[in-house]
């Protein structure tokens, strides 16, 4: 008799490295131009209601012609973070989200 049961269930928080809720960082590259932050902002308060923008870090490429913004969002689920990096890397004035 196999005294080792497994569940056929699985908790699909335990398939994940991250523990919910954190701190999660993101990082969005794009074309520095006027409302690319703000553009950014909103997407991050979409998937998180208590985002605070004044944590936002700015980044300008060597050349000053992109900017990186990291957000760091309170994740809740992977279901979240996919959506939000969908939303993310959707938009039209995003070019990597890492």
């Amino acid at each position: 008799m196999d005294t080792n049961t497994t569940s056929t269930t699985t908790d699909p928080r335990k398939d994940s490295l991250i523990e919910y809720p954190s701190a999660f960082p993101i990082k969005v590259m794009g074309a520095k131009a006027d409302g690319f932050v703000h553009a950014i902002t909103q997407i991050a308060h979409q998937f998180d209601p208590g985002f605070d923008a004044s944590t936002i870090e700015l980044r300008d490429s060597k050349a000053g012609n992109y900017l990186g913004v990291t957000i760091t969002v309170t994740a809740t689920s992977r279901e979240q973070l996919d959506d939000l990096y969908r939303a993310l890397s959707s938009h039209p004035m995003v070019k990597v989200v890492l």
